[in-house]
């Protein structure tokens, strides 16, 4: 098998891969999942050693970041012997970063694991501090808890990067509130723009939109905003807040594409790889995994696939329709 590294048509190293490991969740949040959700057929999903084969057989072509996504990926059942296994690549040095993303409900019981791999840094959704709009937001979760886990995970020496989807008429008048919060706790922010996935019908995302530009522009009036120009190789942009020297993060896919310089693809916990979060296109890799034992067929149909990485995705919100919405809900792709 040869190990040229990925390379897409537009000529961008493909080195950071996000795999979901379960379409399930102890949270139902409103913007992510429907509220009784039906949930995958446990064959369906790619068992712990296929998931390490292809982590494995995508880090060996040259991918340097893995970021672990879900569903909450610390549900699924024995998701530390595939952390322990995949992280022996950060021990050869063949993977740079193992990260997670995470609802943080579970950080209390696996931070200290987490950080003994070899993590760093850990993202941790969190759209509110106030007990009463956690619980009607994630419907199940309580905000107790993931408080815990955040407490956790810091005294474990992980890194926490808080990421906010920003919602109107939510959390617009917690914005000072989130900063204040994570400059006191020592953790990173980023706010994110609501997307036009899965079902678009009782919370309707065009009465949720609020564009991270009045974000910015309410951000102005209390601080004096830098823009740097640092990429980490992702979505978000940054500004840092010259009276804390806080950095602030914003990704907004819908008034701003982040494309250009796309590093990244993604892997559903059944095996779909799609090559770009806005767009349907997508390549099974769950046959060519299970039809040997061998990894050349499953590498030939990654290879293929990145061969038809887009140059973009068109999500757009003007004039009151939604276009490039698609149908998938975001827990089936990992966030």
């Amino acid at each position: 098998m040869e190990n040229t590294p990925l390379i897409d048509p537009f000529a961008r190293p493909i080195d950071y891969l996000r795999v979901s490991v379960t379409d399930r969740c102890d949270f139902r949040c409103t913007y992510c999942m429907a509220e009784h959700m039906q949930f995958l057929p446990k064959k369906e999903l790619l068992t712990l050693e296929e998931l390490d084969r292809l982590c494995s057989t995508f880090i060996r072509l040259g991918v340097k970041k893995l970021r672990i996504t879900g569903g909450e990926p610390l549900v699924r059942r024995d998701i530390m012997t595939f952390f322990r296994s995949i992280a022996r690549h950060l021990d050869t040095g063949d993977l740079r970063e193992l990260t997670l993303t995470t609802n943080g409900s579970q950080l209390a019981k696996f931070a200290d694991d987490l950080a003994a791999l070899g993590m760093k840094r850990i993202n941790v959704s969190l759209d509110t501090l106030d007990a009463d709009k956690f619980a009607k937001i994630t419907r199940w979760g309580r905000l107790e808890q993931v408080l815990k886990g955040l407490e956790a995970a810091k005294r474990a020496g992980l890194k926490v990067k808080i990421n906010t989807v920003a919602l109107k008429g939510f959390n617009e008048d917690e914005l000072f509130t989130l900063i204040d919060w994570c400059a006191a706790e020592g953790f990173d922010l980023t706010f994110i723009e609501v997307m036009p996935m899965g079902e678009m019908g009782e919370d309707l995302r065009l009465d949720q939109y609020w564009p991270l530009s009045d974000v910015r522009k309410a951000m102005a009036e209390r601080f004096t905003l830098t823009d740097l120009a640092e990429s980490t190789g992702g979505p978000a942009r940054y500004v840092r807040l010259e009276e804390s020297g806080q950095k602030i993060g914003f990704i907004t896919p819908l008034t701003h594409n982040f494309c250009e310089n796309c590093n990244r693809v993604r892997v559903t916990c059944t095996g779909e790889l799609f090559m770009c979060l806005g767009q349907e296109d997508n390549a099974d890799l769950r046959a060519p995994l299970r039809a040997s034992e061998d990894d050349a067929a499953l590498e030939a149909a990654i290879r293929e696939a990145i061969s038809r990485k887009p140059k973009g995705h068109d999500f757009d919100y003007s004039r009151q329709t939604v276009s490039g919405q698609m149908s998938r809900h975001m827990s089936h792709t990992g966030g």
